[in-house]
């Protein structure tokens, strides 16, 4: 697609919304173009007046013409960051507007693009709107379909309903390991087979074992508190037992966790789970463990490279509990290669069965780095991918199951989302802060990124090394990261 920008310069903003619309298509720009009969062509225009900003987008494709029209009133726009963020927004909502004509049925999200569309219903409903007035809001102006504007004030109200627990200094804490059994086909995380790279491991934990204490100190210094630990990665589980014993008496060790109400530890593939495993997780603390099976299906499971059965998920589910007072959370993912919406129904059923606590649903992310497209794997149809949520929405909801976090990723299948679905009460407050930026989370490890949130909700992200080599040699970095924090935090 050509496009055209006239008195603004947000060509991200209006990439995001063109990739959304026509996936197929890559974004041109008119200098040193020839625009042929058949081309699409979308002019993007930006004007001010006395008392609006108005965004004008013209899509035509040979005789056919399409206009769409959002404007914002001037004393909305005092703010800088603000005006922004919404002037961005009307730019994309004229150009959904005008794309209506050459897409027909608009997309789940409607003019939705960005990662966290639970914030705008929280915002809705934290400005006196009702939860069934700022579904009707989202359907209204972003022309989100009616099932995700619901899912999305689900989302929102579980989000206050944490906000409202929390006091200033209040943490999360996260511990990211990078290794796995083996890569997935559908992944491109950043995580090492163990197998591969165990002479890494040794190391890695002894980097990671100085970081705790450098985060520890900053911590202490600060006068924060850690109200939730996640290890997650890559598969914590995939480290030997001595290793993961290492890692949690440190953590259990150096910071202060009476007030933590939650420790999570992703043991996400089901061939990492011991016995052995759960009693160290359980004896520094561990309350809610994550078994992945991803699929019940082993010709599923086979297509994605992993080396485990459906009956291995079953063990792993039975040992978890097996494990006193031990929560638990299974991941599915929609969309994965030789499954079919009544396969997917079926995973459904057989997670169900082992009634977990937490249910997430994602949709299959084709990630460039990944083998399915590197290999041009086949997948599941968007209509398929529709097919099978709107099945998980279904057979979730019936025993009680509500979705209380959701985030978007970009290259979804259909443009769909991943959502975790929760029995009352049993939200994970990691989730919850982290997706919503709630409060400050400091991640350590592998790949971890620090996001720092200060009250008024400006925020600040440090960057941990990604891969275990990488992280071995990030050790003389940790003082100037700890500084930042010490500076954001003091």
């Amino acid at each position: 697609m050509i496009l055209k920008l006239v008195g603004h310069g947000y060509k991200y903003a209006v990439e995001q919304i063109m990739l959304a619309l026509f996936p197929g298509e890559k974004p041109e720009y008119s200098v040193g173009c020839t625009i042929g009969s058949d081309e699409l062509v979308a002019e993007s225009v930006l004007r001010f007046g006395s008392a609006y900003a108005q965004a004008v987008t013209a899509i035509r494709c040979g005789d056919r013409v399409s206009r769409g029209i959002a404007r914002i009133s001037l004393d909305r726009l005092a703010d800088k960051l603000v005006a922004d963020r919404m002037l961005q927004r009307i730019i994309k909502q004229a150009f959904f507007r005008a794309a209506l004509r050459f897409v027909g049925a608009p997309p789940p999200w409607g003019s939705l693009t960005g990662i966290r569309p639970a914030k705008l219903a929280a915002a809705a409903i934290e400005s006196g709107l009702s939860a069934k007035s700022a579904a009707r809001r989202l359907a209204r102006d972003y022309y989100v379909s009616p099932e995700r504007a619901a899912m999305c004030v689900d989302a929102a109200q579980a989000a206050l309903a944490v906000k409202g627990t929390l006091e200033p200094g209040d943490i999360a804490l996260y511990i990211g390991i990078p290794f796995c059994p083996t890569r997935c086909a559908y992944c491109s995380f950043v995580s090492n087979s163990v197998e591969k790279s165990f002479g890494l491991v040794d190391p890695f934990v002894r980097a990671l074992l100085n970081e705790i204490e450098a985060a520890a100190k900053a911590v202490r210094d600060l006068g924060l508190r850690v109200i939730s630990v996640y290890f997650g990665g890559g598969t914590p589980t995939a480290l030997p037992g001595q290793a993961l014993e290492a890692v949690m008496r440190a953590v259990g060790d150096s910071f202060d966790l009476s007030g933590a109400r939650e420790y999570t530890v992703e043991a996400g593939r089901p061939d990492t789970i011991t016995e052995e495993k759960l009693g160290i997780l359980a004896g520094f603390g561990a309350g809610r463990v994550c078994v992945n099976p991803q699929s019940m299906s082993g010709a599923v499971l086979s297509a994605i490279g992993r080396r485990h059965t459906p009956e291995d998920v079953l063990e792993a589910a039975r040992l978890v509990r097996n494990a006193p007072g031990m929560a638990l959370n299974m991941d599915i993912i929609a969309g994965l290669p030789a499954d079919t919406p009544e396969g997917f129904e079926r995973t459904l059923d057989a997670v169900l069965r082992q009634t977990p606590e937490n249910v997430t649903v994602h949709t299959l992310s084709l990630k460039k780095g990944s083998r399915i497209m590197l290999d041009g794997t086949a997948v599941p149809s968007g209509e398929d991918v529709a097919a099978m949520l709107a099945c998980a929405a279904r057979r979730l909801s019936g025993p009680g199951y509500r979705p209380y976090y959701l985030y978007r990723q970009k290259f979804s299948s259909g443009g769909f989302e991943n959502t975790g679905w929760s029995l009352p009460g049993r939200e994970c407050i990691y989730n919850v802060c982290m997706m919503e930026e709630l409060c400050t989370v400091l991640a350590l490890g592998g790949g971890g990124v620090t996001k720092l949130v200060s009250p008024g909700g400006r925020i600040e992200r440090i960057f941990n090394a990604k891969y275990p080599r990488e992280y071995i040699l990030f050790a003389d970095k940790i003082p100037a990261k700890f500084e930042r924090v010490r500076r954001f935090c003091g």
